[in-house]
């Protein structure tokens, strides 16, 4: 069976190869789980004249955890705490989904220590370029009571 498959590597998957690759390991995750939970999430900061969405966070919950995949903010919109209140809803979402934790990664260039001011713990750290940087991998349990 294994001569009959090419293997391709490529940068520019179709959407629709990505969907169906996640729809088989959902299923999979169903199937063995026995819980069809996974759904995705996005907290946005919208621009309250126009519309626009400026910056904001997506991810998923699936099986009793939250997944932060992404999160940005313009520089203009930094330090004003609509970071704090974006991570902060996606916290009680994730909550209100029944998730006991969440987990993410950033650079360490990036935002660790924001995350660290929110309660999350560093849990793994993998070096990556530009020397002397890294994936900082973090976690949270959102079962912690509230302030």
């Amino acid at each position: 069976m294994s001569s009959s498959i090419d293997i391709v590597v490529t940068d520019r998957p179709s959407a629709d190869v990505v969907a169906d690759i996640s729809e088989a390991l959902d299923a999979f995750n169903i199937m063995a789980s026995g819980i069809a939970d996974r759904t995705p999430l996005a907290v946005l900061a919208k621009d309250k004249a126009t519309g626009d969405i400026l910056g904001g966070l997506t991810g998923r919950t699936s099986l009793g955890m939250l997944f932060i995949d992404l999160f940005h903010l313009p520089e203009t919109l930094r330090g004003q705490g609509i970071g704090s209140r974006l991570l902060a809803e996606a916290e009680a979402e994730g909550r209100r989904r029944g998730c006991r934790s969440a987990v993410l990664y950033t650079i360490s260039f990036q935002a660790p220590a924001f995350y660290q001011r929110h309660g999350w713990t560093v849990f793994g750290e993998v070096p990556c370029d530009p020397e002397g940087t890294s994936r900082v991998f973090l976690s949270k349990d959102l079962r912690q009571s509230l302030p």
